[in-house]
């Protein structure tokens, strides 16, 4: 069975992915990444949808990002203000290069592991303006993996970076993950951490469209 390592933060995207990942028939390997974010309730999210879905493997990768900031996610002298799902500026929220660093992350687990593809949940539709959710960014890393790793450059073994959601709206991503029978009441998608979702940031605000858009009820408010 071919290897697949996912993303995984424990959002709607890459819980999504990650069982696309298995619907598509591979050995899911997940990894998340402790950055330096302001809570860990994503991590913990990331942990459960994991082991629902029965992964193969869960690595939990420290990264602190937090030691120069430039992100109200990871600068604890930054506030996170309330959203603007309809801002055509970039938003604070923005962590610098974090999938770039991420993706590296991960093909190098994916080399280590014999993993031929990786999977991101990002999209260049309904997102918030990240540079780093573009296409154009995606096939630009798979150039750079391919060329960096002695799995591609040297065995001729390619790694594909898959982003199945890059052209899809948040509420189709939705009505395929019901498909998939992903666990809704296990993601987490607020920016602020808690018990319970802010409702006012720009993810909590993203989230709440897509579910009413998509028609399906978001379970993990009940």
């Amino acid at each position: 069975m071919s290897k697949a390592v996912v993303l995984l933060s424990g959002g709607l995207d890459s819980s999504t992915a990650l069982y696309l990942a298995k619907r598509d028939g591979h050995e899911v390997h997940a990894i998340s990444f402790d950055y330096g974010q302001r809570h860990s309730r994503e991590l913990d999210s990331a942990r459960r949808v994991a082991q629902a879905a029965g992964v193969a493997s869960h690595k939990v990768v420290s990264l602190n990002l937090s030691l120069w900031g430039g992100s109200s996610l990871t600068d604890a002298n930054m506030t996170i203000d309330d959203g603007n799902i309809n801002r055509t500026d970039i938003p604070d929220t923005y962590v610098p290069a974090r999938n770039m660093v991420f993706l590296s992350v991960a093909a190098s687990m994916a080399e280590a592991i014999g993993a031929q593809h990786i999977y991101i949940g990002v999209s260049q539709v309904d997102y918030s303006g990240y540079v780093d959710c573009r296409q154009v960014f995606i096939d630009a890393m798979e150039r750079a993996v391919n060329l960096g790793t002695v799995m591609s450059a040297e065995r001729g073994k390619h790694i594909t970076i898959h982003a199945p959601f890059i052209n899809m709206t948040k509420a189709e991503e939705i009505k395929l993950g019901a498909d998939l029978g992903v666990d809704f009441s296990l993601t987490w998608s607020c920016y602020r951490g808690g018990i319970k979702p802010c409702g006012t940031c720009d993810s909590c605000l993203l989230r709440a469209k897509a579910f009413a858009e998509a028609s399906v009820e978001d379970t993990s408010l009940r």
